[in-house]
């Protein structure tokens, strides 16, 4: 039997084995992964087929991915803000409806600009989806496992985009494009029923910002949790923020937090899109066929999984910033391996799975730490924000390699050039772990700002 008779949101949490309730909020989490993996990745895949249809030039879906990333970062940045003032499920159900019906209605485009500008519209979904996927994982997640359910449930993305390209060499030569779009939207649509009925809302959010129907509705799914035999006890919320979310990132206790996990986030997108925007052109230049091209570049997405799963492990047992400080500082010789391979197939392949568990793995380690820094009032507000510049590196990382060749700069120095980000990511990291040594932040990544003591209560 639980003895106190009131205890944090967090404590109650903690002290509680993984329930199946919780684990179903993980798995439908995993779901909206999954689906914004694939409707993130799909107009990548079907791009060629856009092309022949509309017998447009290369340059003239530019504006398909620039549009589509500048969604995801004004998703990020006006939804995030607003799941921490009105929830993170209300939020999380929109966005999975608006990024669904952007690919709905994208698959009736009439021409390419009409397209570009629905992209735009799928990415402020998408923008929005994810971070309170991680949000609501990380938030019914014990701290002892916090990174690596966080991790597991990110897994979906990849699955997703990768499910993309696999459905899309199924059916676009026989439905075209427009099919999977109809996929990429039909199936959010289908998801949201379930969301609505069967996906709870943040505890620790209702507890902290809802009325005294919404502390009942907070132990009612807090009754879901407890072991058997345990009774609830009265849960008390975190600490409530003084200003508006955004205000408080930068407060005085989080500000250079903020900063270093700013400059994590972009370091590590600007990598990643780089090195999978120029990874046709490394294969072909060591003579590789486009067939071989395709599943030595699928190496990168299961090293991604798999990284993300064993780092997520080490960061729940290990210091999270020192476990990710020295992935990221071990993608530095990978990235000199993957430089210098020349003709040799085998080393490419060691690399581009090395990096994929190192940097993609590392980054989805990242969100992880983001969910565990921030506390309840403004989590969603920082994951969505790091996200967001993220997505600016992203963006940097996919237009800096064509700058970089038209510059008289090889495919060797590109890929050279990336030890630099890499290693600004590592320095950042340790640098973010002795600030938070310094405030007393606990291994997994718990928040600075610690919640109101009332175990005594």
């Amino acid at each position: 039997m639980l003895n106190s008779k009131v205890q944090r949101v967090d404590q109650f949490i903690d002290s509680q084995p993984m329930s199946d309730y919780q684990k179903r909020v993980i798995f439908f989490c995993f779901l909206v992964a999954g689906l914004d993996g694939f409707d993130a990745a799909c107009v990548g895949f079907v791009g060629p087929a856009i092309r022949q249809h509309w017998h447009v030039t290369a340059a003239a879906l530019s504006p398909l991915f620039g549009l589509g990333l500048l969604g995801t970062m004004a998703g990020g940045i006006l939804l995030g803000p607003v799941a921490d003032r009105y929830g993170r499920k209300t939020v999380l159900i929109a966005s999975v409806v608006v990024f669904g019906f952007g690919s709905l209605a994208s698959a009736f485009a009439p021409d390419i600009q009409y397209l570009a500008a629905l992209r735009f519209l799928t990415g402020i979904g998408l923008g929005g989806a994810m971070p309170n996927s991680i949000t609501l994982t990380s938030e019914y997640c014990p701290e002892r496992k916090r990174s690596s359910y966080v991790t597991l449930m990110f897994c979906g993305f990849t699955i997703g985009a990768s499910a993309g390209g696999l459905l899309t060499a199924a059916i676009v030569d026989t439905v075209g494009w427009q099919g999977v779009f109809l996929v990429g939207g039909i199936l959010p649509m289908l998801l949201v029923p379930f969301l609505m009925v069967l996906m709870p809302e943040s505890i620790r959010y209702l507890l902290l910002f809802g009325s005294s129907a919404a502390s009942v509705r907070a132990e009612c799914i807090a009754s879901r949790i407890v072991a058997p035999g345990n009774v609830v006890p009265r849960l008390l919320a975190d600490e409530k923020i003084q200003h508006s979310p955004v205000r408080e990132l930068f407060s005085r206790e989080v500000a250079l937090g903020t900063l270093l996990i700013w400059a994590i986030f972009f370091c590590s997108l600007l990598i990643i899109y780089l090195l999978t925007s120029w990874m046709p052109m490394l294969l072909s230049s060591a003579g590789i066929s486009l067939k071989s091209a395709a599943l030595i570049s699928m190496m990168h997405q299961v090293g991604a999984a798999l990284g993300s799963i064993w780092l997520g492990r080490q960061m729940d047992r290990y210091d999270s910033q020192r476990v990710l400080a020295w992935s990221y500082l071990t993608a530095v010789p990978m990235l000199v391996v993957c430089a210098f391979a020349g003709e040799s197939k085998s080393l490419i392949v060691l690399a581009v799975f090395a990096l994929g568990f190192l940097v993609s793995g590392g980054n989805i380690g990242a969100y992880a730490l983001a969910s565990g820094y921030y506390p309840t009032g403004n989590r969603a507000t920082g994951v969505s924000w790091a996200n967001a510049v993220g997505r600016i590196g992203a963006a940097l990382g996919s237009v800096a390699g064509g700058l970089m060749m038209a510059a008289g700069l090889g495919i060797r120095g590109i890929i050279l050039v990336l030890v630099i980000p890499a290693l600004v990511a590592t320095v950042s990291l340790f640098a973010l772990g002795r600030f938070r040594g310094r405030l007393g932040g606990g291994r997994s990544g718990n928040s600075t700002q610690q919640a109101v003591a009332a175990d005594n209560t």
